[in-house]
């Protein structure tokens, strides 16, 4: 076991922020349990650095989130072309739906997302000590999360993200503070996080473990004395927990959690597996008589590209990226190696370009529901994803017509 040992109570003032000590490696760690959209939280951050002598802050934080947090303009530089053609673009607009749950409530309480976060970062800046990233990729964990869970789960998984954007409901300042109860992925999965073991622990256990062996990392390496971790406070408990009990080499738990599950070898091949169906079916077709061979035809494109055009449409696409989506679906599913929503994005950008204005709003206007639709980025995406998914249906519903036809 490690040497690591936690304070006889770990506190819980009613009207403050839980706080738990503990010896970590002959290093003082400090606890701090935040909600992230708190000013009760960013307030105490505040009231500790300024207070206390730490020789660094660590923070629940990835990468990718801190230069989000130290670099906001950063969203106006990205290569949405390049997100769509590197696979990327249900990623982003996870993250996206992810970060519109703590914007709504931060606009409504007039307080910055992640307020905390940044007053942690701007105080270990003012005091001129280290910064300690302690997060795994967000990236990772939601790769790690939808691959590890079945098909049925990932539709849970996608419901409650459009429940996340889609609510409306007000919260109180009292909800708020209870948040401080859980991590804000789990509030955005709250239906099932906590109940279903394959969703709860790439959401919240592994990233409690991968915490913790971050913090023993960065104390070893560089021997912190006094170290504050500034993290949600749904992980206080399960990184207190690690840093007491998990005696791994961090390093090594670091690297297997950030391992992401391979994808199946056979569900690469299922796409050209259906490919083979279809042509073999239009094969037969015509053989019986040519007839019957354009009528499987007619419905293969009717059934593949009106459903893509019709997720074109569902997206506010432009008419003429409607109508592309429907010529190209039925011709891009018979070679999976591009698909009719790649096609159909890039005819949607070429009329309707993303301006600065738009990746400036984005995560305002992610906010609410309408938003997706009014910005031109987040409109794009959709359109990808939504003719992707048209003609990923029709595909299946046009490949059974034609064998029940045969």
């Amino acid at each position: 076991m490690n040497d690591s040992s936690a304070n006889t109570d770990t506190q819980h003032p009613a009207n403050d922020e839980p706080v738990c000590n503990l010896s970590v490696g002959g290093s003082r760690v400090t606890l701090l349990g935040t909600a992230h959209v708190s000013r009760a939280s960013a307030d105490k951050v505040r009231e500790l650095l300024r207070g206390q002598d730490y020789d660094a802050v660590a923070v629940e934080l990835c990468p990718s989130r801190y230069h989000a947090i130290v670099d906001p303009d950063a969203l106006s530089r990205m290569d949405l072309f390049q997100v769509i053609r590197e696979g990327k673009a249900s990623m982003v607009a996870a993250q996206l739906a992810l970060g519109a749950f703590q914007q709504r409530l931060a606009e409504q309480f007039g307080i910055e997302p992640g307020a905390e976060m940044r007053v942690a970062i701007e105080c270990a800046l003012d005091a001129d000590i280290p910064v300690l990233l302690i997060d795994r990729e967000i990236g990772v964990t939601l790769r790690r999360t939808y691959r590890g869970v079945a098909w049925w789960k990932r539709v849970s998984l996608i419901g409650g993200l459009l429940a996340s954007i889609a609510s409306r409901e007000k919260i109180s300042e009292e909800d708020i503070e209870s948040l401080k109860g859980k991590d804000m992925l789990e509030s955005v999965f709250t239906e099932f996080a906590a109940s279903d073991t394959d969703i709860y622990r790439p959401l919240i256990d592994e990233r409690d473990r991968y915490m913790a062996a971050s913090l023993r990392k960065e104390i070893a390496d560089d021997g912190y004395h006094r170290v504050l971790a500034v993290v949600g406070a749904g992980h206080l408990n399960g990184i207190q927990r690690y840093l007491q009990t998990d005696d791994t080499d961090p390093v090594t738990v670091i690297a297997e959690l950030d391992t992401e599950p391979p994808r199946r070898r056979w569900t690469r091949l299922i796409p050209w597996l259906i490919v083979a169906l279809v042509v073999t079916g239009f094969v037969l077709g015509f053989q019986r008589n040519p007839s019957l061979g354009w009528e499987l035809v007619r419905d293969w494109v009717l059934i593949n590209g009106g459903l893509s055009a019709f997720g074109a449409l569902l997206a506010g696409a432009h008419p003429l990226t409607v109508l592309t989506a429907f010529l190209a679906a039925p011709l891009t599913s018979l070679n999976p190696m591009i698909g009719a929503g790649f096609v159909a994005v890039a005819v949607e950008m070429y009329l309707r370009r993303p301006s600065v204005g738009d990746f400036e709003r984005l995560r305002k206007d992610t906010a609410h529901l309408r938003g997706w639709w009014r910005n031109r980025v987040t409109r794009s995406l959709l359109v990808f994803l939504l003719s992707s998914l048209g003609s990923a249906i029709g595909t299946w519903v046009a490949g059974v017509m034609i064998y029940h036809k045969l």
